[in-house]
């Protein structure tokens, strides 16, 4: 099943929710960032969250979410838009855990005291930013606390995540409803009511459930109409020119180091890509850095 996203509107209800399908794109930043089972477990939570928040943007507009956690994961950092572009990277991929350690506890991997933040470009001068203590550690829970606490909308969200024996990941998708402005929360809560009673949303999608039949279970007395099925991929948005970008701005006292030990090598943390930049190239460098100045 490729990854995409369900968009839908329960009118009569006063709710809005998406669900979503990350698989794909997580074992895609997995392979990228050679990530033990814990680091993709965690990645799994981070950007099937980013995907959720992404959907809920406008166009050209994008959404970061940092968790500083006091686990040997450190830190995890995802990033979507509104176009179902995804990516992210967790500090310490390949970090030590004991052999007892649930890989998908992130309370554990990540930790359970630390600061979840939420960085949202909008296309304005300034861009927002929500900054709240780690809740439970679980990021489905964190994010509903924030979204609750810091842009005070009723949400649910939750995430599914289930790896292979190998490590990988064997499904990985999420549920995110919201209150319209203005309704009643009843609705909201009779939902979260009716998601425990559900099978957890890993078990779902692992015994083969669309997005579609997991939004059919949980809605069964509330009408609703999809909007939108978009698809989402792992996509990292460097380049060379970025790249170039970053180096001219390391000034003329940097690149006349590098251009003495023969190269640079610019590496991105989100996809791990390499630039490796020679003398002749960090030569041409330096002189735009110095039109520029």
């Amino acid at each position: 099943m490729s990854d995409y996203m369900v968009r839908i509107l329960a009118k009569e209800a006063g709710l809005r929710g998406l669900a979503c399908i990350t698989t794909d794109l997580v074992n895609e930043a997995r392979e990228r960032h050679a990530a033990n089972p814990a680091a993709t477990a965690a990645l799994a939570h981070g950007l099937t969250g980013a995907a959720l928040l992404g959907a809920l943007l406008k166009v050209r507009q994008r959404v970061a979410l940092k968790v500083e956690g006091n686990g040997p994961l450190r830190k995890l950092v995802a990033e979507a838009d509104s176009h179902g572009r995804v990516r992210g990277y967790v500090a310490q991929p390949q970090a030590w855990l004991p052999t007892d350690t649930d890989p998908l506890d992130t309370a554990v991997t990540l930790g359970h005291v630390g600061l979840l933040t939420v960085v949202k470009d909008l296309r304005l001068k300034e861009l927002y930013e929500g900054v709240v203590p780690l809740h439970t550690g679980q990021l489905d829970s964190d994010l509903v606390f924030y979204l609750n606490s810091s842009e005070q909308v009723p949400s649910l969200v939750e995430i599914g995540v289930k790896l292979t024996a190998t490590g990988g990941c064997q499904v990985a998708g999420g549920l995110l409803f919201q209150s319209l402005p203005d309704q009643e929360i009843t609705p909201l809560r009779d939902l979260a009511e009716r998601l425990d009673d559900l099978a957890p949303l890993g078990e779902l999608l692992a015994a083969g459930q669309t997005p579609e039949q997991v939004l059919a279970s949980l809605l069964t007395s509330v009408p609703y109409e999809i909007l939108e099925t978009q698809p989402l991929r792992f996509e990292c948005s460097c380049s060379w020119q970025s790249s170039e970008q970053a180096l001219v701005a390391l000034g003329h006292a940097e690149l006349t180091s590098l251009i003495d030990e023969g190269q640079a090598v610019v590496d991105c943390h989100f996809c791990h890509q390499r630039y490796i930049f020679g003398r002749e190239a960090l030569e041409m460098i330096l002189e735009r850095a110095e039109e520029v100045t």
